[in-house]
C-alpha cells in the first residue's frame, strides 16, 4: 500500500509532490531544504538548514513508520563548497553510526536562500 506523507509546506501543493512517499518496506524522502516549515522562515547559515533538513526529513520518516536508523541512501546538494567542512559534522550526528550510501553534489539550488538539500531512502529493518 502506498502512504503519502505531507509536511504541509506549500511547495508540495504548488509543484505536486510529497514530502516522502511509503511502499512497503521503502520510504522515499523528497529533497528537504532548510525551511522552517511551521513559519516558512529560512535560516541564514547553512548550520541551521542542515538541522532544519534533518528535523523534517526525520518527522516525515516517522510519520511515515520508519525510523532514521533506517536510512540507507543519501543525497546532499549544497550551494558552495566551503560548505563541506560545517556540514559534514552535523550530518555525522545523525548519520555516523548508521552510516548510509551517501553523494554531496555542489550546485545551484531553487531559490537564492537555499544553501542545502538533502533527500534520503530508507529500508524498514526487519529483526
Amino acid at each position: 500500500m502506498r502512504k503519502l506523507i505531507s509536511t504541509g509546506s506549500p511547495f508540495e501543493k504548488t509543484a505536486g509532490y510529497s514530502r516522502a512517499v511509503v511502499q512497503g518496506d521503502w520510504c522515499f524522502v523528497s529533497g528537504t531544504t532548510g525551511y522552517d516549515y511551521a513559519t516558512m522562515t529560512m535560516p541564514d547559515t547553512v548550520e541551521a538548514q542542515t538541522r532544519n533538513c534533518l528535523a523534517t526529513i526525520s518527522k516525515a520518516l516517522q510519520d511515515g513508520g520508519f525510523e532514521t536508523a533506517d536510512v540507507v541512501r543519501a543525497h546532499y546538494y549544497i550551494t558552495d563548497a566551503a560548505f563541506v567542512d560545517i556540514v559534514f559534522p552535523i550530518l555525522g550526528e545523525t548519520f555516523g553510526d548508521i552510516r548510509p550510501a551517501a553523494t554531496m553534489i555542489v550546485c545551484q539550488l531553487n531559490k537564492p536562500e537555499m544553501k542545502i538539500e538533502i533527500e534520503v531512502t530508507a529500508l524498514r529493518r526487519t529483526a
